[in-house]
């Protein structure tokens, strides 16, 4: 007994629905998929190189005294940089202080308070502008407005720089955070009798909390790695922040050290910039992975 055909669907023969490997349709697309594959990878491998460039470089150099001691002369064996990592975590930490809540605050009023009007209008405008300025003219204006007043080069200019460029990423940041919230939650707080102090404080920044942490993150890693500001005001010293003149002194920094020992002809001091190379892009990464970390837990 024979095995009935399959009828036609649709008046379609029903042949046309399997796929045929040497079609123009399947040909296309295998030649297109092949294409965005090796473009993909094309885009990350500038990324893949410099990091396995600098940690090939950088990390025979690392060891104990990398940590604890200070730089040393040319052609003098040993040392560290142990005053640059705390140069640098004290000027990032200056400039957190400054632009997290100043920018936290701003895209609250944004998002919240006044979305629009022509006075959010121009504090989104200047954001704008501010993201866009480049980094050393941020550094001229610091050693305007904070070195030339103080009469030297400090800690506090060198964060000062760092935190007008952490501001902007900062805002735009917190207030997407803000606007990714379901309007259902805030009218759902009001309707319960909140006021919008409270709605915002207790409803919106804990439910935003993961992707402001994520922008300021971003803007910490950012700050991190800046040079050019730093060279206009904190400059660099071969010594230990100091404490006792209230930081009032040239302070030394992990992205000016390499800018000068990467320039510098001696080896020893050529060989310690790609260790601190290393350790630069070691913070970016791992403040990132916080990042990641921050936004993997979601309340909405």
């Amino acid at each position: 007994m024979s095995k009935p055909q399959a009828q036609p669907v649709s008046g379609f023969p029903s042949r046309s629905l399997k796929r045929s490997p040497t079609s123009p349709r399947t040909l296309f697309g295998i030649v297109m998929t092949a294409l965005t594959f090796l473009c993909a990878v094309l885009a990350i491998l500038p990324l893949v190189a410099v990091l396995s460039y600098v940690i090939i470089q950088g990390i025979s150099q690392l060891n104990a005294s990398a940590f604890t001691e200070l730089p040393p002369p040319p052609l003098v064996p040993g040392g560290g940089f142990g005053n640059a990592i705390l140069g640098t975590l004290i000027m990032v930490g200056i400039a957190a202080l400054i632009s997290i809540p100043f920018g936290i605050m701003a895209a609250i009023y944004l998002s919240e308070f006044s979305n629009t009007g022509k006075f959010s209008y121009w504090i989104r405008f200047a954001t704008n502008v501010l993201s866009g300025v480049p980094s050393i003219i941020v550094g001229v204006f610091a050693y305007a407005a904070v070195v030339l007043t103080m009469g030297t080069y400090s800690a506090w200019a060198g964060g000062f720089a760092l935190s007008i460029l952490m501001l902007p990423i900062v805002i735009r940041a917190t207030e997407e955070a803000l606007r990714l919230v379901p309007q259902e939650i805030r009218q759902a707080s009001v309707g319960l009798g909140a006021t919008n102090f409270q709605t915002v404080s207790r409803v919106i920044l804990p439910a935003a909390l993961p992707a402001i942490v994520t922008g300021t993150t971003l803007a910490v890693a950012r700050a991190a790695g800046e040079t050019a500001p730093l060279l206009f005001t904190s400059l660099f010293t071969q010594y230990w922040p100091n404490w006792n003149n209230q930081l009032k002194e040239p302070t030394a920094s992990l992205a000016v050290l390499v800018y000068n020992f990467a320039t510098s002809p001696f080896k020893n001091q050529q060989e310690f910039a790609w260790a601190a190379s290393f350790i630069l892009v070691l913070l970016v990464l791992i403040t990132s992975m916080i990042s990641r970390l921050a936004t993997a837990r979601r309340v909405y």
